[in-house]
């Protein structure tokens, strides 16, 4: 029994012998740096980045469900790709809109 979900795995149109599965498993390696980048501090994120992940991450997760073979390696991990973007987005703009905390003016004393 286990050795035919093995070979099923293994000879699967999106399994490891082809880059549809490679492509997205080193995919992972973005969303594993978002993810480490939520220890930032909001002024260091990048908007354009984090826009581009999350775009990629939606068009892409709906790409994935509509080509053939369908690949649930590649929607899993552009679902991890926008939630991380949008997480990273609404960071950066409760820091830059809603935030209390005031940029310190610089004094003319010296």
């Amino acid at each position: 029994m286990a050795t035919s979900k093995i070979q099923a795995f293994l000879n699967h149109p999106a399994g490891p012998k082809t880059i549809h599965f490679w492509a997205p498993t080193f995919k992972w390696g973005i969303s594993i740096a978002n993810i480490a980048d939520f220890a930032k501090p909001p002024e260091k994120i990048s908007y354009p980045q984090q826009v581009a992940v999350t775009a990629t991450g939606v068009i892409w997760s709906r790409y994935s469900m509509v080509i053939t073979p369908r690949n649930l390696n590649l929607f899993a991990v552009n679902v991890a790709m926008a939630g991380t973007g949008l997480y990273q987005l609404s960071r950066k703009i409760r820091k830059d809109y809603f935030s209390d905390e005031k940029e310190p003016v610089p004094s003319l004393e010296g």
